[in-house]
Order: C-alpha cells, then structure tokens, then sequence
C-alpha cells in the first residue's frame, strides 16, 4: 500500500508560480511511476504530468508544457510540480497518484491516490 500526501497549493495571481510536492510513504517511490492530475470545479479529472520510476521519461498535457516542469527525488520520496506562469485555468485541486508499471497519461491507470491540494489563479 502506498500512501501519497500533497501540499504547495495556495493561491496565486496570474504570472506566478507555485511548488507542489508529493510525498510517498509505504513504499519504495524509486518502483512507482508518479503522475500528477487536476481537477476543475464541474470538469473531469485530467492529466497534467507523469514520470517514470527512474525519471527518465516524462509525459506533459499540452496545456502544461513549457510552463510546468514534474520532477522527483527518490530519497525523499518526493514528487513535485513546479508551475510557472500561472493562469486562471490552471485553478484546480491536484492531486498526486502512483503506479507499479509503466507511465502513463491515462488516470484510471493509477493505483494510488492522494486527498489534492487547492491551486487558485486569480486575475
């Protein structure tokens, strides 16, 4: 079993940045592979950024790309989601999940889930 609990989230104006992190207990975060997903009042969950158990790929939605970077370290067990450049439609919670197998983008994939974290961009 494998816990994952989130925080970073806050809120912003438009043009700032946050850190969000991730952090694992349960077991070793080196075998997950670790996404990050968002969640808009009245949308669907949607996927934001992925990385594999080793870090060596990484999945963006193209929303995302350019501004947000997903990054991990393995002995603290630790995912993150740096976000630059915020906007307004970036306002969302996000949450944080993990996988025993290879990456992936899609959110019913995931085994594990964390609570979210609340990022609102203001105008």
């Amino acid at each position: 079993q494998v816990q994952l609990v989130e925080s970073g989230g806050g809120l912003v104006q438009a043009g700032g940045s946050l850190r969000l992190s991730c952090a694992a207990s349960g077991r070793t975060m080196s075998s997950l592979s670790m996404g990050w997903f968002r969640q808009a009042p009245g949308k669907e969950r949607e996927f934001v950024a992925a990385m594999s158990w080793v870090g060596s790929s990484t999945y963006y939605a193209d929303s995302v790309k350019g501004r947000f970077t997903i990054s991990r370290d393995n002995a603290k067990n630790t995912l993150y989601l740096q976000m630059n450049s915020l906007k307004p439609e970036d306002t969302a919670v996000y949450y944080c999940a993990a996988r025993g197998r290879a990456i992936t983008r899609q959110s019913t994939q995931y085994d594990y889930w964390g609570q979210g974290t609340q990022v609102t961009v203001s105008s």
